[in-house]
């Protein structure tokens, strides 16, 4: 079986489904081949998988960008999530990290917005899907800054640019940014969650600053949606198997900071709608025109 990962190695999609698709690689004895396939904020991957065939063989990792905010960042991306897609179980939500290098001057949120409003169009931010880009610009709408955005196609290049000082800022998935985050290469200015994460509780919310800012996404799994509801229904016997497995549970929880979700596949096409309204919002908020 192929699960294709619309992004490049190293996000927090791509850990993921690797971590899951072995477990159900374990269950069925079926090979699971993670397939990376980036491009166009995830458009690229999603279009290779609305192709194939809707025999069940081929899942994709479905994802904030590619299920609730791309519709709203694109006037033609070529799909739609409701339409086209069934999410078959959700791996797990979460938020995400601002983070600035080490070394920045920038030690907290305030350091940095008071900078920016003080020098105008001086920082710039690196993003490399809908959940680095627009939690950056609805930042800057809310606390008034002019800062740039600088789009990169991996997460990979974003690291190397902000360690080289090309980029200031950028938010990152928690668990993207995790490996990071403890080898202490980056500062986490604050997290995108509702309240302080229980593993990162020194680091303050975006709320604390700024009343109502909470930004969160999710991981998913999708196939085509012409995919017999018999195999649907499997697949998301395994997956909710997978993501209360002991061992990947912990992990999910422990070390990636997500929150699984035992749903159903009723439950599953409501959230993805119920994401795709909140991001409707976020993108709103951000100011970001259509492509």
């Amino acid at each position: 079986m192929h699960v294709t990962v619309p992004f490049a190695p190293g996000g927090s999609g791509d850990i993921t489904a690797r971590l899951v698709g072995k477990y159900m690689e374990n269950k069925t004895g079926q090979p699971f081949v993670i397939e990376n396939k980036a491009g166009a904020n995830g458009i690229v991957g999603v279009l290779s998988v609305k192709g194939s065939a809707p025999d069940g063989y081929t899942l994709m990792l479905a994802t904030t960008s590619t299920n609730a905010a791309n519709v709203h960042m694109y006037k033609s991306p070529g799909y739609d999530p409701e339409k086209d897609f069934q999410v078959v179980g959700v791996i797990g939500s979460s938020g995400a990290f601002l983070v600035v290098p080490a070394d920045s001057p920038y030690k907290t949120l305030a350091d940095l917005v008071g900078y920016a409003k003080a020098n105008p169009g001086k920082l710039n931010y690196g993003y490399f899907n809908a959940s680095s880009q627009v939690p950056s610009a609805v930042l800057g709408a809310t606390a008034g800054t002019d800062w740039q955005g600088v789009a990169y196609k991996a997460i990979g290049n974003a690291w190397t640019d902000l360690y080289a000082g090309a980029i200031q800022f950028m938010f990152v998935d928690l668990t993207a940014a995790r490996g990071q985050v403890v080898a202490n290469k980056v500062q986490t200015l604050a997290i995108s969650l509702p309240e302080r994460s229980p593993l990162y509780p020194d680091v303050p919310t975006l709320s604390e600053s700024y009343p109502g800012f909470v930004s969160t996404g999710f991981l998913a799994i999708a196939v085509p949606k012409a995919v017999p509801d018999p195999i649907k229904q499997r697949l998301n016997v395994l997956i909710n198997e997978a993501i209360f497995s002991p061992g990947i549970n912990k992990r999910l929880v422990d070390e990636f900071a997500l929150t699984p979700r035992k749903l159903d596949l009723a439950q599953c096409a409501q959230q993805d709608r119920e994401e795709r309204a909140k991001w409707a919002e976020y993108v709103k908020i951000a100011k970001i025109e259509p492509q």
